[in-house]
Formats: structure tokens, sequence, C-alpha cells
């Protein structure tokens, strides 16, 4: 028997991780959805108009409870850590780039989402920017901004997700290993704070 209203758009994204764990994105549909949810596909509906629309706000909560558990360990926190923490999220089965890059393909048709994830982007280059501010005392190029470097460093954790996402044998310990060298090679020029 389906629950009443009552649920939470929290409940219903969580549903949908299972769905999209379990069926993949591809089959997984807003009835699958309501079906794991214990709801009717009227109540998916009320919170959610599109798959797309439920697929954006599902990457989009699970990209901020990333940086939320990255601030919460902020005076231990380091570039090292957020990068391992993008090598977690990166693989040939990685549910978070697949669900990223899908939104993103899908946010082309519909000028919404695409600003929405767009917002989602900057948002992210501005985290990588100020984690960088608490680390370094500048820029470690000259005529380089810092939040530059935020841009730079997100495009290059993302290219390795998609390269990840295509190719079973990617040796993403080995890359992610050379970037964090060469994050540190670069930053070698400014003042430090345990990079």
């Amino acid at each position: 028997m389906a629950r009443p209203n009552l649920i939470s758009k929290a409940e219903l994204l969580q549903a949908a991780r299972i769905c999209l764990a379990e069926k993949g994105i591809e089959k997984t549909t807003l009835k699958a959805i309501a079906d794991e949810a214990k709801v009717s596909q009227g109540t998916v509906y009320y919170h959610f108009r599109t798959k797309d629309q439920l697929m954006l706000e599902l990457t989009q909560s699970l990209c901020a409870a990333s940086w939320q558990s990255q601030n919460q360990h902020k005076e231990s926190g380091s570039i090292e850590e957020a990068l391992q923490g993008a090598k977690d999220r990166c693989g040939y089965d990685s549910f978070y780039h697949r669900l990223f890059f899908t939104s993103m393909a899908a946010s082309f048709q519909s000028e919404p989402n695409r600003e929405r994830l767009g917002a989602m982007l900057r948002e992210e280059n501005e985290q990588l920017a100020r984690l960088l501010c608490s680390r370094w005392d500048g820029s470690p190029v000259a005529g380089i901004p810092l939040e530059h470097w935020g841009v730079l460093i997100n495009a290059m954790v993302d290219g390795l997700a998609v390269q990840a996402l295509l190719d079973k044998d990617f040796p993403k310990d080995a890359v992610f290993n050379s970037l964090g060298r060469l994050l540190h090679a670069i930053s070698g020029g400014v003042n430090n704070h345990e990079l």
C-alpha cells in the first residue's frame, strides 16, 4: 500500500539512489522510484517534474554532502584529502560521475537545469579555491589567480573521471598520485600550510 503524501524530497532522493544503484540510470523511472519509496507516482511528480530534474537534484545533494564532509574536517583537511575523495569517486562504475555526466548531457536540453548545474560547478570551483586559499598564501604561478586554480583543478578531476568511466584499465591510483605530486611541485613556491 502506498504511503500518504508525507514524504520529503530527501526520502525520495534516497529511494532514487537505491533504484539507480540497483537498476542503473537508463532503467530507473519515476514509477520505479515511487514503488521504492512506497508512494504514488503523483507524489514523485509533485516533487520532481521529470527524471532529469530528479537526477540533477540527486547530483547536487551528493556533491553538497561531499563538500560538507570536507568542510567538517577543515582543520585537518588538506588538498591531499580532497584529491583522495575525488579519487574515491572516480572509476569505471562511478555512480556519482555517471549521474553527474548524464545530468550534464540532459541539461543541454533544459535551460533551467543547465543553469542549476552551472551554479553547482561554480560552487565546486569556489570551494576548491577556498581550500587552496586556506593552504597557500598566494598563487604559485604569477598571473594565475587562486580562483582560477579551483577551476583548473576541478576540470582536471572531471577529465580524469571521464577517462575512468570509459576505460576499465584506467590507472587512477597512479594518475591521482601524479596529480598530487604536480600540485605539490607547483605550490613549492608559496608558503604552504600543510599542502
